[in-house]
């Protein structure tokens, strides 16, 4: 059997009898999530749970006081930023801002392909949000949020832990690097489903890890569409011709005005201020 092969075989077997080691949520974000699911929450008693990660606690004042909450007086406690991102929101940005938690190892080659992870889905992730942004003004009807963007961005490659994870076990396997960019291309959708699952994550999030890596354009705009736009911006697909018909859908049905969308002042200005919600 090849290495490919084996790789392969290795992967099926152990996602298909649950053998498969999925990463679990930061235990401040399973906090943050289970005070949301509280009918009786409070913000005051939202931000103290925040308030048991101080680098969450500072991030989120930081997005409280960003142009995506679009407020300009600002505010300098966790409650205050709490009252004005608003229970509903908090639970997806609270959840976003934790996953940097999970990009992490202790072998430098595979630390080192973490980090380029996050970075890479950083990027996609802040060239989501701004073209939403820039989109909603637009569109105000348009059932479409921002935290709910967010999140969904951060976790759409989140299947690739798992395949670095056994990466890190079995590198005469997976110690060349076509076969582990091939894992991660097979395998890295399907993996991420069964992660959010386990997560319980609700159908949106699972339906833009199932189907961010095609290129068809199903005719009504969502969270996938956005996300498609950062992984352009990232040269991430290979076939020109299909991403080029899926700019030409988007620019005819309003979600971009042209293919170079990135050149757009309010997109360029809305992604650098995405970018520094993670710095």
């Amino acid at each position: 059997m090849s290495a490919e092969n084996a790789l392969v075989t290795l992967l099926m077997a152990k996602l298909a009898t649950n053998m498969l080691v999925l990463p679990t949520l930061p235990e401040i974000a399973v906090r943050v999530r289970q005070a949301a699911d509280d009918p009786d929450i409070n913000l005051h008693a939202m931000a103290e749970v925040i308030a048991l990660d101080p680098a969450l606690a500072a991030r989120m004042i930081k997005i409280a006081n960003s142009a995506f909450i679009g407020r300009s007086i600002k505010v300098s406690t966790l409650n205050q930023a709490v009252t004005r991102i608003g229970l509903s929101q908090v639970k997806n940005i609270a959840t976003a801002m934790a996953l940097e938690q999970l990009f992490v190892s202790h072998t430098p080659e595979i630390a080192s392909k973490m980090a380029e992870l996050w970075r890479d889905t950083v990027h996609v992730t802040c060239v989501a949000m701004a073209c939403l942004q820039a989109y909603l003004p637009k569109h105000k009807h348009d059932n479409l949020n921002l935290d709910t963007l967010t999140l969904a961005a951060l976790v759409h490659r989140i299947g690739v832990l798992p395949i670095l994870a056994e990466a890190e076990k079995h590198p005469q396997v997976f110690g060349e690097e076509t076969f582990l960019l091939h894992a991660i291309d097979e395998f890295s959708s399907p993996i991420g489903e069964a992660i959010l699952q386990n997560w319980e994550f609700s159908d949106t999030f699972i339906d833009v890890v199932h189907s961010w890596q095609l290129t068809e354009f199903k005719g009504s705009i969502g969270y996938v569409d956005f996300i498609r736009l950062g992984l352009i911006s990232a040269n991430y697909y290979r076939d020109r011709r299909e991403q080029d018909k899926l700019l030409d859908a988007y620019v005819l049905v309003g979600l971009i005005s042209k293919r170079a969308f990135m050149q757009e002042p309010a997109i360029a200005l809305a992604y650098n201020e995405a970018k520094a919600l993670f710095v």
